[in-house]
């Protein structure tokens, strides 16, 4: 473990055991304050905490932020040997209730996940955990059904030759050829982040799912819109009215966890808000970061 103090933030890193296994986290903040824990749950599944960090800033507000790198990427332990038996939602479940028992926060916590890991914080909040204060669902399809329907809405409408020739590579087999790589870039730019370039942070979690992509390939797909692995027929919503907790669920208009599949959290949630953001698409903590801060410190401000 080691403890770094900056202008009004102290930060602790270190892992926990988890099982066999090492779960990496970073703490910014206070975690014996008076205020839950704000616990930042990153999507993939397989990418890291980095594309997140800026959501240290709610330290800054009194809320210690917590941010940790699922098994199998970044700072937790590498697994590539492991086979789809071993990648499951359930693995992750038991690893972020372990992760909060570990750190002493399971008694006082909010948890916000982001796009996989809005689908994961919400089968964990319909559990019912007694030291859940608060749930925020940002840019997650409520199943994966609903999001392969919504691809190939969005896919349609990429400029001309383009869907035709990530269908071909599909078909063939050949979704790790440059060609496929490179014509996944208007999807990326249009609906996942239109910051360009690419913020750092952004940029740093995309490279750590390719330099170690076990899990992504195993449970999503070679891409965001070619969902072929073991989540494909996975979704949450039979489990949304099981929520007691207040739920904030946060979206882009450009996003490509499009209003069709974001829809059911704020149907089917029975305390669910749900604000649209405008000018951004997958990733508003980045593209609009000042509003970003606006709607989740007022909803923080109400778990306290």
């Amino acid at each position: 473990m080691s403890v770094a103090a900056g202008s009004q933030r102290a930060v602790t890193k270190g892992t926990v055991p988890f099982g066999e296994y090492r779960t990496w986290y970073r703490i910014t903040g206070d975690v014996t304050s008076d205020k839950p824990a704000l616990v930042v749950v990153h999507g993939g599944p397989g990418s890291t905490h980095d594309y997140l960090q800026n959501m240290a800033v709610f330290a800054d507000h009194g809320w210690p932020v917590v941010h940790y790198d699922q098994l199998g990427n970044g700072g937790s332990t590498h697994l590539p040997d492991r086979g789809a038996d071993f990648w499951t939602v359930d693995l992750f479940l038991a690893e972020l209730d372990n992760l909060l028992g570990e750190l002493g926060v399971a008694d006082n916590y909010v948890l916000f996940g982001q796009s996989w890991g809005g689908l994961l914080v919400a089968e964990h909040a319909a559990r019912k955990p007694a030291g859940l204060r608060g749930l925020v669902i940002a840019n997650a399809p409520a199943s994966y059904p609903l999001w392969l329907q919504e691809m190939e809405v969005l896919r349609a409408q990429l400029p001309p030759g383009v869907n035709e020739t990530l269908l071909r590579h599909e078909a063939a087999g050949t979704t790790g050829s440059n060609e496929y790589y490179e014509a996944m870039g208007p999807f990326y730019d249009r609906h996942v982040c239109r910051i360009k370039p690419w913020p750092r942070d952004y940029q740093a979690s995309f490279y750590e799912v390719y330099n170690d992509p076990t899990v992504y390939f195993t449970m999503n797909g070679p891409s965001e819109f070619h969902v072929v692995g073991t989540l494909r027929d996975w979704g949450v919503e039979d489990r949304l009215a099981d929520i007691e907790v207040p739920t904030l669920v946060l979206s882009g208009r450009h996003d490509e966890a499009t209003p069709v599949t974001v829809r059911p959290y704020e149907e089917l949630i029975p305390q669910a808000r749900w604000e649209i953001f405008e000018d951004s698409s997958h990733l508003p903590h980045l593209e609009e970061p000042e509003r970003f801060v606006e709607v989740m410190l007022g909803y923080l401000r109400e778990r306290s």
